[in-house]
């Protein structure tokens, strides 16, 4: 087997069982390994640390499957992983009253770079890293033994494949789909789908339970939806019992799968309205009419992939959340997001008081948000928690 030796000290990481290995902390690569193949990573001092899967072109230049020298990287190692993935999903009680669920998410579930999303009957397949590109087939076959599902869909067109130096690729991969739209339920509402051309794999599944929050927050009030979507936030809003919602994206394709999951739900259809336009500039627009609301959301997309972009990131979530202070009437409240990678939990809540505090709002956070259950944080891998949310009341 072809082997990774590492310089030094950088094995520090992978003693704590950190998965990621970065092109400058190796020394030396003996035999000449293939993109995904597994490798040996070695200490300088030849001491075993794990195997890895080799990722010629990215800058994480393998990430490791185990760290058990006994251990082989082969089939059965890999149902094992996969089987243990949805055995947890099937222990997490807010699974049963969905029929959308990840069933595995990357480096938490010990598969680096592959992602499985489970809708009704259909499985929607991510492969994102030169490791999970290698074995895909491998792990299709064990999906359809483990659920029993006959079909699953590519959705591996995520802009990191471009780093891993990977073509986007998007269709069926395993049975006959004949149609990219599909109807899932959740805490009793449905929604309207596409798996070939929707955000992610098509649906934003690790805002779940936080959906269900707006739901018991939104009663009686006038919301505002921000960066909407295909509406979960504004369908269990008005679900909720809210006076009116409006939901604002820039895309109209969003908008309008937004109106078609409230009518699906049979929703007050004069409670709700759209507006399409740009959100910064929209919110600016809404400040200088002095309009306001009982509930902002905010839930923008990914500013801040990496650390690296987090200056830039912190810039815009500040801008946003302080116009949203400026229209919440008093009592009300903002329920804001940030998914980016490159902000953390302490990062995201200075940001929000920095733009409560040039709004001249007082502000208290009354709930922290995360993602659902089944996006799992392993404890070696603490960039598994994305998803960080506040539920702040302006005073």
């Amino acid at each position: 087997m072809p082997t990774l030796t590492l310089l030094p000290g950088r094995e520090k990481s992978l003693l704590r069982h950190h998965p990621w290995i970065f092109s400058g902390a190796i020394a030396r690569i003996d035999g000449n390994p293939t993109s995904g193949e597994t490798v040996d990573l070695l200490a300088s001092d030849g001491n075993f640390l794990a195997h890895a899967a080799y990722s010629p072109n990215s800058q994480i230049r393998a990430r490791a499957w185990n760290f058990e020298s006994s251990e082989q990287v082969n089939p059965d190692f890999f149902r094992k992983r996969i089987k243990n993935a949805i055995a947890l999903r099937e222990a997490i009680p807010e699974t049963h009253i969905t029929d959308a669920v990840r069933l595995v998410y990357s480096e938490s579930d010990g598969l680096p770079g592959f992602i499985v999303d489970r809708y009704a009957d259909t499985l929607v397949l991510q492969s994102l890293t030169a490791g999970s590109e290698y074995w895909k087939d491998i792990f299709a076959d064990f999906l359809l033994e483990a659920t029993g599902l006959s079909q699953i869909y590519e959705r591996s067109d995520a802009d990191v494949r471009e780093l891993e130096g990977l073509a986007p690729t998007v269709g069926p991969l395993r049975g006959e789909i004949s149609h990219p739209s599909l109807l899932i339920s959740e805490n009793q509402l449905k929604f309207h789908i596409n798996i070939e051309s929707g955000h992610k794999t098509g649906f934003y599944i690790d805002q779940r339970e936080n959906r269900l929050r707006l739901r018991h927050l939104a009663e009686g009030r006038d919301v505002l939806d921000c960066f909407c979507y295909s509406g979960g936030f504004t369908v269990n809003a008005l679900a909720g019992g809210a006076r009116l919602v409006l939901s604002v994206d820039s895309s109209a394709d969003a908008l309008a799968l937004c109106w078609e999951n409230v009518s699906l739900n049979n929703l007050l259809s004069y409670r709700h309205a759209t507006m399409q336009g740009d959100v910064f500039q929209l919110l600016r627009k809404f400040r200088d009419e002095a309009r306001s609301f009982d509930l902002v959301i905010l839930d923008p997309p990914k500013f801040a992939p990496t650390a690296a972009q987090a200056e830039k990131a912190a810039r815009g979530y500040k801008d946003i959340n302080l116009l949203a202070f400026k229209l919440l009437r008093p009592g009300g409240i903002l329920v804001t997001f940030s998914c980016s990678g490159g902000i953390d939990a302490d990062l995201f809540q200075k940001i929000i008081a920095s733009a409560a505090l040039d709004a001249g709002a007082e502000a208290q956070i009354i709930e922290h948000l995360s993602q659902a259950p089944d996006h799992p944080v392993a404890l070696n891998f603490p960039e598994g928690q994305y998803l960080k949310g506040l539920v702040c009341v302006k005073r």
